[in-house]
C-alpha cells in the first residue's frame, strides 16, 4: 500500500473513494465545503434533513454524485470538537476506511480535519486489515493507494510506521498456533530484526538450560516444540544509557497444562503470546523510526501443553535468579515465563522495565474488554507509562499492589507459589510474583487480557488482534530517550 500526500482539493481530487470529516454543531471544514459547493449543496442538505450524521465514527457512503470527480464518497463524523478524546482520529479514519474496504479500490483520499495526521493515517491502515489470513476471499480489501490531505510528510511516514507495526502485531496473533510457535516466532523476530538493523540474540534449549532459564524451562517440557528465548537490541541513544527494557509474554498456545482448560477456554489461546507480539511491533517501528534512544527486548517463547513430560501440581521450581516457585496451578504459566525473562532484562543493564502479558482473566473481570491493568513498584514510572497511553488513545487503569497481596504468595515449602489464596485479586497476586524478579529497578506491568483480542468488530477494525499498545510502547520511548 502507498502512502501519498496532496494539495488538491476533493473537486478536484482524483481517487475511487474521497473521505470527508464532519464535526458536530459546526460548519463544514474548508474541504468539505469545497466538495459541498461542487455537488450543489447536496451534503449540507443532507446533514440538514439529519439523513447524515456527525456523531463520532457515523459514516455515510454517497455513490456517483455528480460534480465530483470519485465515484464515491463517505461522510464520517468527528464528534464535537471540543470534546475529542485522544485516539479519535485513529478511530474516525478507521471507521471510514473499514466502511469503504469491502471491495477492492485502487486508491482513498483523505480529508480529516484533524492536526496531527499520524493516528489517522495508522488507524486507516489497521482498519483494512483483517483477521481472514487463511479464507480463499478476504472480507476487508486494503486499497492500493491511501492520499492523504496534507504537506506534512514527515506525519504521514510516522503514521505508516505505525501501522506497519501494529498489523505486524496483529498478524503474529492471529496466526494459529500451527504457524506461530516457539521457534517459528523467534524466526520472525531474526527476519524482522535483519531487515530493521536490530542486533538479535536467541537462546535455544540447550542455552536455556545453561542459564537456569529453570521456571521458563519448566512451562515448555510439556510440549514437543522447543521453547526460545529472544533478545532484542535498540542502542541508538547516548552512549553509556541503561536501556528502557520491554519484557513480552510469548505463550504461543496454552491448554493450561495438566490443569487443563475447558475446551471452549483454548479456542482464542493462541493470542496468548500478544505480549510478546506487541513488543515486536514495537521494536519494529522503534528500529524503523530511529529513535534516538537505548532499548531492549526480552520475549520468553514457549507452548504449555499436556504431555508426561509436562510439569505438576505440587513441583518445585528454581528460577534463573535462584528464587524458588511452588507450582499450583499449570494454567498460571505466564508468569513463569515471565519470571526468567525479566530476570534476563535486569541482568542486560535495564533502568527501566515494562512487560506485557494476557496474563489473568482476573484482570478482565475487574476491568472488562478495553483496558488494561497496570500494576507497579514505582508509582512516576507507572504515570509515565500512563501517561504515553492516555496520549495515545488506549485505555489503561492501575490497580493495588498492597503487601496483602505479597502475603497471599508465600509458600510453605518454597519462597513463593505461583498463585494466590482463592480466586480473589488473582490480577494482582500474579503481579507481585513478577515483581519478585526485577530486583529494585522501575517496573510496570501491563496485563493486556481484555484489549489485545476482541471477540466482535467494531467500528474500526475487524475482531480478532487489536495491536493495541504498540503505540503505547512506541511513544514510551520515544520519552524515555528525551530523558
Amino acid at each position: 500500500m502507498k502512502i501519498s500526500p496532496t494539495t488538491k482539493a476533493p473537486n478536484e481530487q482524483e481517487a475511487s473513494a474521497i473521505v470527508i470529516g464532519i464535526w458536530q454543531d459546526e460548519s463544514l471544514s474548508a474541504a468539505a465545503a469545497d466538495l459541498d459547493q461542487a455537488c450543489n449543496g447536496r451534503i449540507s442538505k443532507l446533514i440538514e434533513m439529519e439523513e447524515v450524521s456527525a456523531a463520532e465514527n457515523s459514516v455515510a457512503v454517497l455513490y456517483a454524485v455528480e460534480g465530483v470527480p470519485s465515484p464515491v464518497i463517505a461522510l464520517v463524523g468527528q464528534g464535537k470538537r471540543d470534546e475529542q478524546a485522544p485516539g479519535l482520529a485513529f478511530r474516525v479514519a478507521g471507521a471510514a476506511t473499514k466502511a469503504l474496504c469491502d471491495k477492492e479500490r485502487a486508491s482513498i483520499a483523505y480529508y480529516l480535519d484533524f492536526e496531527d495526521l499520524s493516528d489517522a493515517v495508522c488507524g486507516a491502515m489497521v482498519a483494512c486489515v483483517g483477521q481472514d489470513l487463511y479464507r480463499a476471499e478476504s472480507k476487508l480489501h486494503a486499497p492500493g493507494e491511501m492520499i492523504w490531505y496534507s504537506s506534512n510528510s514527515d506525519t504521514l511516514e510516522l503514521g505508516e510506521v505505525l501501522g506497519q507495526a501494529t498489523n505486524l502485531t496483529r498478524e503474529l496473533v492471529n496466526r494459529p498456533a500451527c504457524d506461530i510457535y516457539p521457534e517459528s516466532l523467534a524466526e520472525w523476530c531474526q527476519e524482522m530484526a535483519q531487515s530493521t538493523g536490530l542486533e538479535i540474540e536467541v537462546w535455544d534449549e540447550d542455552r536455556l538450560k545453561s542459564e537456569n532459564c529453570n521456571s521458563l524451562l519448566a512451562v515448555a517440557q510439556g510440549s514437543d516444540r522447543p521453547p526460545r528465548l529472544v533478545i532484542m537490541k535498540h542502542m541508538h541513544g547516548p552512549d553509556g544509557q541503561a536501556p528502557l527494557a520491554l519484557v513480552g509474554k510469548g505463550v504461543t498456545f496454552d491448554s493450561g497444562g495438566l490443569s487443563l482448560k475447558p475446551g471452549d477456554a483454548m479456542i482464542d489461546m493462541k493470542m496468548d503470546m500478544a505480549g510478546s507480539a506487541t513488543v515486536v511491533g514495537a521494536m519494529n517501528a522503534i528500529a524503523n523510526l530511529k529513535l534516538p534512544v537505548n532499548v531492549i527486548a526480552v520475549i520468553g517463547c514457549v507452548e504449555n501443553m499436556v504431555s508426561g513430560s509436562s510439569y505438576k501440581l505440587g513441583d518445585v521450581l528454581t528460577a534463573r535468579s535462584g528464587k524458588t516457585i511452588e507450582v499450583l496451578n499449570t494454567d498460571a504459566e505466564g508468569r513463569l515465563v515471565l519470571a526468567d525473562a525479566l530476570n534476563v532484562a535486569c541482568e542486560l543493564g535495564a533502568a527501566k522495565l515494562v512487560d506485557l502479558a494476557t496474563l489473568t482473566g482476573a484482570c478482565m473481570v475487574a476491568l472488562g474488554r478495553y483496558h488494561a491493568g497496570l500494576m507497579t513498584n514505582d508509582q512516576a514510572w507507572c504515570d509515565a507509562v500512563a501517561a504515553a497511553a492516555e496520549k495515545c488513545g488506549e485505555p489503561v487503569w492501575q490497580l493495588p499492589m498492597d503487601k496483602v497481596f505479597a502475603d497471599a504468595i508465600k509458600s510453605n515449602i518454597a519462597d513463593i507459589k505461583n498463585v494466590g489464596d482463592g480466586r480473589w485479586g488473582g490480577a494482582m497476586t500474579a503481579a507481585k510474583l513478577l515483581e519478585e524478579f526485577v530486583e529494585d529497578l522501575p517496573w510496570t506491568h501491563m496485563d493486556i487480557a481484555g484489549p489485545a483480542f476482541g471477540d466482535k468488530p467494531r467500528p474500526w477494525i475487524d475482531a480478532g488482534a487489536t495491536g493495541t499498545y504498540v503505540r503505547t510502547l512506541v511513544e514510551l520511548a520515544r520519552q524515555f530517550g528525551q530523558g
